[in-house]
């Protein structure tokens, strides 16, 4: 696993990349100030994404057709 520093680095820049500087500021003010549980919102978004677990792995496969995994 790579460090917690890289991964913050290569995510922010993600973010900006996709959303801009001011996007990106206002989520994170956004995510710092209110109150956010993170495992209620992960159940919340994955029971909406993924139906079947097999959904799930289809969608993974998929992914990894797409992304293959390159060892660094």
């Amino acid at each position: 696993m790579r460090n917690t520093n890289v991964i913050k680095k290569e995510m922010m820049e993600c973010l900006i990349n996709k959303f801009g500087v001011l996007e990106t500021e206002v989520f994170i003010s956004n995510l710092l100030r209110e109150p956010f549980d993170y495992t209620e919102w992960q159940s919340e978004y994955f029971d909406q994404k993924y139906t079947t677990v097999e959904d799930f792995l289809q969608k993974a496969a998929d992914y990894e057709t797409q992304f293959p995994f390159k060892k660094e």
